[in-house]
């Protein structure tokens, strides 16, 4: 297949002809010419006004659930909503049931998506069935292509177990990666603690029980000098314990949702239960400090949390809603709205380069006789996601209907392209 995109902005570093404008011309997958004009037929040409092009982009953080909630999402599901949300790469939480805990069930995932529209990458979990007791079979997980390694929104409370972990990995340079929650703290929690939940009296779950689990986990990634992410930070305070362990010198990265960066909690006051997650959405001053510690560089990488649920699961009263929301096919819309001030070169390394960087993921460039693994998309354009063009099997989010600027215009991988 003969792909020509015409007259595209080039967003990647570590290509020469980076800022510039180019056509592109991919053959079976392979970039064969890049020229300021291209004369060559195509079996599909790509032209748009404000035409962005960077390596493809990569999700840290999502559920395939599958196996176990093919009602909810599926991998096919999952791989088409990630392309339409401009990503050729997705790591899959290990909540599935069974929970993605031994190497058979990474090997599921790994057969089953070889063929999507996205690359999927199972994420094997730290202990036996994401209990917390006991550490599994991360060794064997590895050798079988899981990414990393967590678990996923249940994280590990066990210091003791935790720092077993962190040992266990460095043995083959592996990363964990935590979701910041002390459950033994504000344990019946639904939104954030402050002036919002007294007035909407809704329990609330402090800030400490994210800031306390972050300071343990940066004492004991001191201790053992291993690699670990955090993922779904949401208040100033995370961000600064982070930012000095990382001038301490200790491996460690941080992602935010873009949900964190656009809502806090006074966007609660009508009880939408698409807006419940956990983390909770937080005070105003920290929904505007997550966006400053993006623009400075201080968050690692922008990750969906795209966790699907079911109409049951969301229409009921807020106190029996389930956690979560679908997000990677506004993640780029949302960001770019929210962050308008964001570089290009920014942008790219927020949603692609940092996340190949930590995960030690295939690198991908834009020049001639490279695998044409692209992302093209506008920061003008308009967009708006609506049920009709959802690509996941389920709807629970709040941004359907919303009008956002900046659109993906298509993905190309293994030798294909995607269109949302």
């Amino acid at each position: 297949m003969k792909i020509l995109i015409r007259q595209a902005k080039i967003a990647d570093t570590n290509a020469s002809i980076n800022g510039q404008v180019r056509d592109i011309l991919i053959e079976d997958g392979i970039i064969t010419r890049i020229a300021e004009n291209i004369t060559a037929s195509a079996d599909k040409e790509i032209k748009a006004e404000g035409l962005l092009v960077s390596p493809g982009w990569v999700d840290i953080f999502a559920h395939g659930c599958d196996p176990g909630y093919e009602y909810r999402e599926t991998l096919v599901t999952l791989a088409e909503s990630a392309a339409a949300g401009g990503y050729t790469q997705v790591f899959a939480l290990p909540d599935n049931k069974p929970v993605t805990d031994n190497k058979a069930q990474v090997e599921y995932i790994k057969l089953g998506s070889q063929q999507l529209a996205a690359s999927i990458h199972p994420i094997g979990a730290i202990t036996r069935k994401m209990e917390g007791t006991a550490l599994a079979e991360m060794y064997d997980m590895r050798n079988s292509g899981a990414i990393a390694f967590s678990d996923g929104l249940t994280p590990v409370q066990s210091p003791g177990l935790f720092l077993k972990a962190l040992q266990y990995v460095k043995a083959f340079d592996g990363v964990l990666i935590q979701l910041p929650i002390d459950k033994s703290i504000g344990a019946g929690g639904l939104i954030n603690e402050g002036i919002v939940s007294t007035r909407l009296g809704l329990p609330g779950l402090p800030a400490l029980a994210e800031e306390l689990f972050i300071k343990r986990d940066i004492d004991l990634l001191r201790y053992t000098g291993s690699k670990l992410h955090l993922t779904g930070i949401s208040t100033a305070k995370s961000v600064e314990l982070i930012k000095a362990a990382k001038a301490e010198g200790l491996s460690i990265t941080c992602s935010v949702t873009p949900y964190h960066l656009f809502f806090c909690d006074e966007d609660l006051q009508q009880y939408d239960t698409n807006l419940k997650v956990n983390p909770p959405l937080r005070a105003r001053t920290d929904m505007m400090a997550l966006r400053e510690a993006v623009k400075d560089g201080d968050i690692d990488c922008i990750a969906s949390h795209h966790i699907p649920q079911d109409w049951d699961h969301k229409t009921c009263e807020f106190e029996y809603a389930a956690h979560g929301m679908i997000g990677l096919q506004t993640v780029f819309a949302v960001v770019n709205e929210t962050i308008p001030e964001l570089t290009e070169q920014q942008l790219v390394a927020l949603l692609s380069d940092n996340a190949r960087n930590i995960f030690d993921l295939p690198k991908t460039h834009i020049k001639e006789g490279a695998v044409a693994e692209l992302t093209l998309f506008s920061r003008t354009a308009g967009t708006v996601l609506q049920k009709e063009n959802l690509k996941s099997k389920s709807a629970n989010t709040p941004f359907i209907n919303t009008p956002f600027k900046g659109a993906v215009l298509a993905t190309i991988h293994r030798g294909q392209i995607h269109q949302p």
